[in-house]
């Protein structure tokens, strides 16, 4: 057997001889009794159940120990009731409303599989209809979007996952976007964030002995320890992962100093819920924020086309009045004719080979399956399952099934406290219930892992489920928190629950109800709260943002709205019939726009998905439903974005630019 496994079954004995003996063990005892020690050195048993402790201990397994006032030796116990899951009030509705989180997910997150382990866990012992076999009806009203996602990002991020929960260094290559450099990092890992739609990693930069954040993305290389020793740094005490959180686009990197700019008065209530936090602030209508990129704060004034108003300092009124009047002279005139492609074979970039997602940790996949096994067997001493349950539940290779079981069968075989024997005929698994199995029959509590993929799941599509659970979310996680056990997941951001949990929940039953919802709606090319009437369809999370997909009744048009831009949302009493062949995703009377980036901006257009031309420039074509939002973008990249055709749309470009020159300067000096 390889060293990994011969580790796992000595941990799992370990586990199975200290829950069996129920009373406080020596070393001696462990190693006497404890399958995989016997044979050892006194050097070498010291070494390896020191290294085990710590490793089941990060693992959730809360070994204790204390020393014996009489003899002086350390005493080793494992209480049943810190083990197991607690008893929780989660019901059945809460908990098919967190399988539905898995399978909205499924495909599009890294975590799934720990995800899915979690939810076995939670289900076991229920009624069969606890962890349906169908998702809840929301799965067919909600799509989720990840922009950032791609099968070589799942596999980085299982391996910043590892090397965070093992405290080790790793080394990699890295695009800095910003100097447009890839060199090589070495990094102490410290936190996985979720964030705007993208993932960082957050942690201590060797080279440069401070504390950096990287998108994952970015990562130009296969992800490498840099040394063999086990552990190579701790977490310090006051690293705070949510001290990263909720920075505005232009608050990445050094503050260099604070802005101020007037915003609308309909406007001011959307910019507290968008950017409140320590960084930022709102009184009346005066926005105070603290910026690290003049520029980039310039380029969110002018995508606000006219709602926001720069007073101080004095180099962002000539940043964004410069960046308007740029716009409107690239958009007059002639369109420039752009560069040949760069061939695709050019264009991609290197990454590393698919890697895999994250994957459970092997020790808690067979805690689960041997609880699962157990229960199967019920009050009898016997069980039978279909081979395809297990495989299906745990996500196990078939092929794999039959070594899972023959680890499970050598647990404390030689120590006498084993659990279970369970065998594969053919398409079955046969179970009996061995000396201790009754003592496993329940499920073990929570690793971090599976703690942290529902976290993140939450993260993601958290107001759905608290709507399909007809629960707020706080207290859905809430309940779930107390599962975690004994460990700190401080490095795991606490799920956001924004003002979107509310109208999620109004927009779900209203589409369950077919019912008309009444909108208060900040549109982004208006200065006032407009109110529309609409019936709404289907909600999508385009991380890192929801929509709700609608059909405009004043309009008679499909519409799509931001919930972050709504002020509130009214179910009426008014139902409606769904339109017949309706598909209110699709994007309906989208005009096609060709848009050119210059090269100081285009290898983030690039990320986005533009295509790189041979002078560094790059080009995209984006399809349009709103051209009010399209104009207010370009503008934003003050010159260094221009629309080539329509001509029409090129043209309201350039006017709604040389409005805005003149709109900008602030209307009176504010404190």
């Amino acid at each position: 057997m390889s060293h990994d496994t011969d580790k796992l079954i000595r941990q799992l004995s370990l586990v199975a001889f200290l829950m069996a003996e129920r009373r406080p063990l020596t070393a001696r005892d462990i190693k006497s009794n404890v399958e995989g020690y016997q044979e050892m050195s006194d050097e070498a048993f010291a070494r390896r159940f020191y290294s085990d402790r710590a490793e089941l201990v990060s693992l959730g397994v809360p070994l204790d120990s204390q020393r014996d006032e009489f003899t002086g030796e350390e005493l080793y116990t494992l209480r049943s009731e810190r083990y197991f899951l607690p008893e929780l009030e989660l019901d059945d509705e809460e908990l098919a409303a967190l399988q539905t989180c898995f399978y909205l997910l499924e495909g599009r997150f890294a975590y799934a599989e720990p995800l899915r382990l979690a939810l076995q866990n939670l289900a076991l012992g229920r009624s069969a209809g606890a962890l349906a076999a169908t998702p809840t009806r929301t799965a067919g009203r909600v799509e989720v979007r990840d922009p950032d996602y791609s099968p070589e990002l799942q596999g980085r991020l299982g391996k910043l996952e590892g090397a965070i929960s093992k405290q080790r260094t790793v080394k990699f290559r890295y695009w800095s976007i910003y100097r447009d450099a890839e060199d090589e990092r070495t990094l102490n890992p410290f936190a996985l964030l979720p964030e705007n739609g993208s993932w960082y990693v957050i942690g201590h930069d060797l080279e440069r002995d401070d504390i950096r954040t990287f998108r994952v993305s970015r990562i130009r290389s296969d992800i490498r320890f840099a040394t063999r020793r086990e552990r190579d740094f701790r977490l310090p005490p006051d690293f705070d992962v949510e001290n990263f959180r909720g920075r505005a686009e232009w608050q990445f990197g050094e503050v260099a100093g604070e802005a101020k700019i007037e915003v609308a008065p309909d406007t001011a209530w959307w910019v507290e819920r968008a950017f409140g936090g320590e960084r930022n602030h709102v009184d009346g209508d005066i926005f105070t924020t603290q910026y690290a990129s003049s520029a980039l704060l310039a380029r969110w004034i002018l995508r606000q086309d006219g709602r926001a108003i720069p007073l101080e300092p004095s180099e962002l009124r000539r940043l964004t009045v410069e960046g308007a009047r740029a716009a409107r002279t690239a958009h007059e005139g002639t369109p420039l004719t752009p560069a040949a492609f760069v061939a695709e074979s050019e264009a991609e970039a290197v990454v590393e080979r698919f890697a895999g997602p994250v994957a459970p940790e092997r020790f808690g996949v067979l805690q689960s399956l041997l609880a699962y096994l157990l229960t199967s067997c019920g009050e009898e001493r016997e069980g039978v399952i279909p081979a395809h349950e297990l495989i299906d539940r745990f996500s196990i290779p078939a092929d794999a099934l039959e070594e899972h079981l023959s680890l499970l069968n050598l647990v404390n075989f030689g120590g006498g406290c084993y659990a279970v024997y369970a065998e594969l005929r053919g398409d079955e698994v046969h179970v009996d219930k061995e000396l201790f199995g009754d003592t496993f029959r329940r499920p073990p509590r929570l690793t971090p892992l599976e703690a942290r993929a529902i976290r993140l799941a939450l993260e993601f599509v958290g107001p759905m489920i608290a709507a399909d659970a007809h629960s707020p979310l706080d207290r859905v996680r809430a309940k779930l928190e107390e599962t975690f056990g004994a460990f700190d997941l401080a490095q795991t951001p606490a799920p956001h629950i924004g003002a979107e949990e509310g109208l999620v929940d109004k927009l779900t039953q209203a589409i369950a109800g077919h019912k008309v919802v009444e909108l208060e709606y900040l549109k982004p090319e208006e200065q006032e709260v407009v109110t529309r009437t609409v019936e709404p369809y289907s909600i999508e999370r385009r991380l890192p943002n929801w929509y709700v997909h609608t059909w405009d009744v004043e309009r008679d048009q499909p519409r799509s709205y931001r919930l972050d831009r709504m002020r509130k949302a009214t179910v009426l009493r008014k139902s409606f019939t769904p339109r017949e062949g309706f598909d209110p995703s699709e994007l309906h009377d989208a005009t096609t726009a060709r848009i050119w980036y210059s090269p100081a901006v285009a290898r983030w257009e690039v990320e986005k998905g533009a295509r790189l031309l041979v002078d560094g420039a790059a080009l995209s074509e984006k399809a349009v439903g709103s051209h009010e939002w399209l104009i207010g973008e370009v503008v934003s990249y003050r010159g260094e974005a221009i629309v080539l055709e329509p001509q029409e749309l090129r043209a309201r470009v350039a006017l709604r630019a040389r409005e805005l020159a003149a709109e900008l300067r602030p209307s009176r000096a504010k404190a």
